[in-house]
């Protein structure tokens, strides 16, 4: 099977593609552009595998699409390419709409173009390609909760920000592909993912990072939003089984059952390193700033026999270790190095 996974150097897609090159023997195609959450690093310890070929480029390039489904006979599209900062999306809306809408609808035109199109292998024989495709989305595309409920798949779509919205821009354009056109298509929206690899603005390496610096830890508002954190690796297992296992056209949310609120995980973190509260800096809330995220999982563990297997304290802790083994990763994230490093590598 040959898979083109996009945004696979970024922290879920290189953990994703690493994952799959370790539990199958399939072929995959890694396209990234490598903007500022993409590193190249992110994928050094399988640069040698002859079954991964990395290709620099953007999403919203049809051409070079064009070119590598028909060099790759691509299979599977496994869609993570997006930008993903809310911050950076309230200081910045156009560049998400660009890269996580008409990128998506780029991805899918060529898809389209691909699915079911008689081709020939090297026999000159002739066969039906075939082509799924799997939209890696978010459960803030549904808003924010109360203190009670959870999201489930039937939940109305209410984004808050100009990143969610564009998420939920994306599942829309792909529900139509598939109701227009019949591509096969799957949509999944997972809670808050944590784990090794992951860019220094999200709040669990940033909180480690500015700790281990003894920094001050900038903590919006009260710091009692409440999200489902879900591990990485448990990410990528039920994306696997999405995949393998998913019904054509369905959504399936993913999460973790580890509702914790943001506060809770910094002074674990702080504990855990042995460093101060007075570290904590309450600042002004974001704007927009949803309170609460939950995931009711019980479709994709029930039709689909995925369930979560890392505990939040067992991923916690594997998570804060990486990253005391990993500073010279976080180092050369923050200075730059890691740009030097793909241009040393593959100029």
């Amino acid at each position: 099977m040959n898979i083109l996974v996009t945004g696979g150097a970024g922290f879920i897609g290189s953990n994703f593609v690493k994952y799959m090159l370790k539990n199958h023997d399939y072929n995959i195609i890694n396209l990234d552009l490598l903007t500022y959450a993409g590193n190249i690093r992110n994928l050094s310890e399988i640069k040698s595998n002859s079954r991964h070929k990395f290709i620099k480029g953007d999403i919203g390039d049809r051409d070079l699409l064009e070119k590598i489904f028909i060099e790759h006979k691509i299979q599977i599209i496994i869609n993570f390419a997006a930008e993903s900062h809310v911050d950076r999306s309230i200081a910045n809306p156009e560049i998400f709409l660009k890269t996580n809408i008409l990128g998506t609808q780029a991805l899918l035109d060529v898809a389209k173009n691909h699915w079911n199109v008689a081709t020939n292998d090297k026999n000159n024989r002739k066969f039906k390609q075939g082509v799924k495709y799997i939209q890696v989305s978010t459960d803030e595309v549904y808003g924010t909760l109360g203190k009670d409920g959870y999201f489930i798949e039937e939940t109305p779509l209410a984004p808050n920000s100009p990143y969610s919205a564009s998420k939920a821009s994306a599942d829309m354009i792909v529900r139509a592909y598939h109701e227009t056109y019949g591509l096969p298509i799957n949509i999944t929206r997972c809670s808050n993912n944590y784990g090794p690899y992951q860019f220094p603005e999200k709040l669990i390496p940033l909180i480690i990072n500015n700790a281990l610096r003894n920094d001050t830890l900038p903590i919006y508002g009260d710091g009692k939003q409440i999200r489902d954190w879900l591990h990485v690796e448990d990410h990528c297992r039920a994306i696997d089984t999405v995949l393998h296992k998913g019904e054509n056209g369905e959504i399936y949310n993913i999460g973790g059952n580890n509702e914790k609120e943001n506060i809770e995980i910094v002074k674990l973190i702080l504990n855990t390193l042995g460093k101060s509260e007075d570290l904590i800096t309450h600042v002004k809330d974001r704007l927009g700033h949803d309170r609460r995220y939950a995931i009711d999982n019980s479709k994709i563990t029930t039709k689909l026999g995925w369930s979560p297997l890392y505990t939040f304290n067992e991923g916690i802790k594997h998570t804060i270790q990486w990253y005391l083994d990993n500073d010279e990763w976080m180092r050369e994230i923050l200075s730059g190095e890691y740009m030097k490093y793909y241009e040393e590598i593959y100029k």
